[in-house]
């Protein structure tokens, strides 16, 4: 994959993804010592960055396939911008989520007229249900984050965000299967040789810390984190070696200073962001990485928080 196909994927989306703003806070650059640029796709159609890959791999298939239909398999965020380009398509869509899926990205899905299967992710592999299902009804599998088109759909961010604030030094973004992390560093290198781009998951999601320290994809057990949009295993066959190439490196948070990040986004910036969203916002504050004096891009990928969380951590 190359900076012209996430071009290409700018070129689908034009008119159709919001060309998500770009926020900035004064308190933010002095407690970090830089500027930082946080790119809102929590403001994104479907409420997430994958509104963005989906389309794009949908708008790509032939007539049959749009008649046959997709199935997809995802814990919300997928699930949504899944089912909301099937509605602006006109394809029918089923979609595989697990049973402690948000009740807030199980409603959105069935709202933009997706049929859901449950399944339970301790116990049951949702790729093998949803292939599936696939193969017993004719249906195009569409992915998370491992396919070459949702990638290039998910780069489009970082695209937009050099495009309108120029050069950057570092790129923070949130790492759960890859698709936006190797997108957005294909983007960012093709753009900026130079950037320094840091994909950031939870220390209970570390999948992708085990695997660039190991040399290659780790799994590991179910993760029990309060981003659920880092809850996969291993990260994906296609996604690794590019962030592996690419990304400068992976750095892990606690889910307590997810929790922080959300509220400091919501309380002084007054951005609603997700856990998953918050994460690279929480290594921002941490001072773990030094940025005095820089130039940050901060991919904010999604702001479809649970009403019960958010109560939760602003008690």
């Amino acid at each position: 994959m190359r900076l012209d196909d996430v071009r290409q994927a700018a070129e689908r989306l034009r008119g159709v993804a919001n060309r998500t703003p770009v926020a900035t806070s004064r308190t933010v650059d002095d407690l970090v010592g830089g500027r930082v640029f946080f790119k809102c796709e929590n403001l994104q159609r479907g409420g997430a960055f994958k509104f963005r890959g989906a389309y794009n791999r949908l708008a790509a298939l032939s007539a049959e396939e749009r008649q046959r239909g997709i199935v997809a398999f995802s814990s919300g965020n997928h699930a949504q911008g899944v089912a909301l380009a099937a509605r602006e398509l006109e394809v029918p869509a089923t979609v595989v989520m697990p049973t402690d899926a948000p009740t807030l990205k199980l409603a959105a899905t069935q709202a933009y007229g997706a049929a859901v299967v449950r399944y339970d992710r301790l116990t049951e592999d949702r790729e093998a249900i949803a292939r599936c299902l696939a193969e017993e009804h004719g249906l195009t599998l569409v992915p998370p984050y491992d396919h070459p088109l949702i990638m290039a759909g998910q780069g489009t961010a970082a695209l937009e965000l050099i495009e309108e604030v120029g050069p950057l030094d570092w790129l923070l973004a949130p790492v759960g299967g890859g698709g936006l992390l190797s997108g957005c560093v294909i983007a960012a290198t093709g753009l900026l040789p130079g950037i320094k781009t840091i994909g950031v998951e939870t220390e209970k999601s570390n999948d992708w810390a085990l695997s660039i320290e190991a040399g290659h994809p780790v799994r590991i057990p179910p993760p029990d984190t309060i981003a659920d949009g880092m809850r996969t295993q291993q990260p994906g066959a296609l996604t690794f070696p590019i962030v592996q190439r690419l990304a400068y490196g992976i750095r892990t948070v606690t889910d307590e200073e997810v929790k922080d990040a959300m509220r400091f986004l919501l309380l002084r910036m007054k951005l609603l962001v997700e856990p998953t969203g918050a994460v690279p916002v929480a290594l921002l504050l941490s001072g773990r990485v030094d940025l005095r004096g820089q130039r940050v891009g901060v991919i904010l990928s999604g702001g479809n928080a649970d009403p019960a969380l958010l109560a939760e951590i602003l008690a």
